[in-house]
């Protein structure tokens, strides 16, 4: 498979290590859009939103719960937001489901 995202969480390439358990792999983005900029995958390969099942929804539950983790500690008590695009007009850039945690300044709504 050729998953930029698949090959990140396998170590082929390198990157930069926030969180990582048994479902999830987290790591700083390339190019952040906040001072705080993490990218929380799931270590399965989904390739959008559009692919979760009742077999695999399992998933979601766990980054939203590794996101928590995240937020504690990096110290992230005034705020933060997380972003899933789905789709290419949604701006999904690679398809593999993945959401953004993004903190350390006001965020401005709605986004760009």
């Amino acid at each position: 498979m050729d998953c930029l995202f698949c090959k990140i969480v396998n170590g082929e390439i390198p990157s930069t290590k926030i969180y990582e358990d048994e479902t999830v792999y987290a790591f700083a983005d390339i190019a952040p859009q906040a001072p705080f900029h993490a990218v929380i995958v799931p270590k399965m390969h989904i390739k959008c939103a559009d692919e979760i099942t009742e077999e695999n929804s399992f998933v979601v539950a766990k980054i939203f719960e590794a996101a928590a983790k995240i937020a504690k500690s990096e110290n992230l008590e005034k705020g933060y937001r997380m972003v899933n695009n789905c789709g290419e007009e949604g701006g999904q850039t690679v398809g593999h489901l993945h959401f953004h945690l993004l903190a350390g300044r006001m965020l401005a709504w709605p986004p760009g």
